[in-house]
């Protein structure tokens, strides 16, 4: 027998089904006007948009009233443009999006077809739009592919990528819609703070902005901050002298909190590094770890610390050309010129022995989460976001709406497997892997870090079966080996380099 909740929801829906029906009568008038939009030459596509335009910003039309003829014409440039029709459900997740929502939709959907939609609509009032995407092959790959579709609108795109000249970024984030990442907009907005005048600020305002994945951005990664530096004075010499006394130490002298990823010392560990920074000269006899004189030691044997038990070469970092080049633990990727405050860094290059470059201090910050509330509209999109929803809406004003499939999902997701040892669990991948290989089907076999893509490599190479890594080390190789992951047989080893928002075509 149903339970008066079941039995409600049973006739009346629940709240998300009653919102996506809501969206019908908005969806019929779009479709109802697919003839009429099918029936226009490309340049009559064109003029619908001038039309568009002038009546939002000359004649104060709202957007709401515009948006089953915008939609209709946005639909008919991506068929032209790309050969792909927007299916209803796509229409209602763009709807949802431009109402400042956030659209959850299944991996497969089409999330970057349905963005254009909102971007058009948006883009309309002259005030630009950013679409923000998780790393900078993602940005320029949806630029490139979407553009066309925006390019037949006749509007213009931009996509904002790092160590880009400062005329060409200005030019970018003054196009009709901005791709970028979330780093690059961010950072971008920290620059435009200390430049000297308005002429020569990159972002040109914070209107509306569409985040992809949008639960690792402003949720995972909310709190990250953003730090612009400038050098401080040489220490290079203390860190290395702090570096040689590190290896001296046991298990009982610290305690490690994985948790929140903090190492410190015990009371015993505390009075050997006295002792031993005593014997090395850095700490003066009579003078105690406690006293006001030796915080800057105390603050260099810390990092030290942290450099050596947190950090580990090839999971968080990697050293490439004599340098240590931090991994994004979100996205996988390389982040270029991204350094470690407060003398981390340069314990971390210490520790390495590569040359240890001036510590920096903090001359700019701003943490992703107070960034993205400057925007006047927010929309994101996501496969997995309805159980971050009271997040969401506390934090950024967010609903989220769990958007219908166009069609019945045929994936099968079996159940974990879970092995006694680390060695049965490769042992068991290793043949899963060559069951797959062997009837030709395509693998893509996700690790956590470099360290275990390679080791898994290593296994599959004595299995004696081909295969492609893709992590940080292969990142200018990203766009060829993503290709040929979907081939007959591929069987492709990666990192998150290879998760969020990365497109995988089956047959190549």
């Amino acid at each position: 027998m149903l339970g008066f909740g079941a039995l409600t929801r049973k006739i009346f829906g629940t709240p998300n089904d009653r919102k996506v029906k809501s969206l019908r009568p908005l969806v019929a008038k779009i479709n109802a006007l697919e003839a009429e939009f099918a029936a226009l030459s490309d340049e009559g596509i064109i003029e619908k948009t001038r039309e568009f335009q002038r009546r939002v910003q000359e004649g104060g039309e709202a957007l709401d009233a515009i948006l089953p003829e915008a939609f209709a014409n946005c639909r008919e440039a991506a068929k032209r443009a790309l050969g792909l029709r927007a299916f209803d459900v796509q229409l209602k997740g763009g709807i949802f999006l431009h109402q400042g929502n956030i659209a959850e939709m299944r991996t497969g959907e089409g999330k970057t077809l349905v963005a254009t939609f909102p971007a058009y609509l948006n883009a309309l009032t002259g005030k630009g739009v950013h679409v923000v995407t998780v790393n900078d092959y993602l940005a320029k790959r949806d630029a490139d592919w979407m553009g066309k579709v925006y390019g037949q609108l006749g509007l213009t795109t931009g996509v904002v990528y790092p160590y880009q000249p400062d005329a060409e970024k200005r030019a970018a984030y003054r196009a009709d819609i901005t791709y970028a990442t979330n780093n690059e907009l961010g950072f971008d907005y920290l620059r435009d703070n200390m430049k000297g005048s308005i002429e020569e600020m990159a972002q040109r305002g914070h209107f509306f902005a569409i985040v992809d994945e949008v639960d690792s951005i402003l949720v995972d990664e909310a709190r990250t901050p953003l730090i612009i530096s400038g050098p401080s004075q040489d220490r290079s010499d203390l860190y290395q002298k702090v570096n040689a006394l590190i290896p001296q130490l046991n298990e009982t002298h610290f305690k490690i909190d994985e948790k929140t990823r903090n190492v410190t010392y015990t009371e015993d560990g505390n009075e050997f590094i006295e002792q031993v920074l005593h014997q090395s000269g850095l700490l003066p006899e009579g003078q105690s770890l406690y006293d006001p004189e030796s915080t800057t030691l105390v603050h260099h044997v810390n990092q030290a610390l942290k450099a050596h038990k947190l950090f580990h070469r090839d999971q968080q970092y990697i050293v490439r050309d004599g340098e240590v080049m931090l991994i994004d633990e979100f996205t996988g990727r390389m982040m270029k010129g991204r350094r470690l405050s407060e003398g981390l860094h340069q314990a971390i290059e210490a520790k390495e022995g590569v040359a240890i470059q001036p510590e920096n201090i903090t001359l700019a910050s701003v943490t992703f989460q107070n960034y993205f509330r400057l925007y006047e509209k927010l929309g994101g999109m996501t496969g997995t976001a309805a159980t971050e929803a009271e997040e969401f809406m506390e934090i950024y004003g967010l609903g989220v709406v769990e958007v219908p499939t166009n069609r019945p999902v045929a994936r099968i997701d079996d159940h974990d497997a879970v092995y006694r040892t680390a060695r049965e669990k490769y042992e068991g991948v290793v043949k899963s892997i060559r069951e797959a290989h062997e009837k030709g089907q395509p693998t893509l076999v996700g690790t956590t870090s470099i360290e275990k893509s390679e080791f898994l490599s290593g296994l599959l190479k004595e299995a004696g079966i081909p295969h492609s890594v893709l992590n940080a080390r292969q990142h200018e190789q990203e766009a060829q080996i993503v290709a040929d992951a979907g081939k007959l047989g591929a069987v492709t080893i990666a990192t998150n380099m290879a998760g969020r928002g990365t497109d995988i075509k089956l047959g190549g």
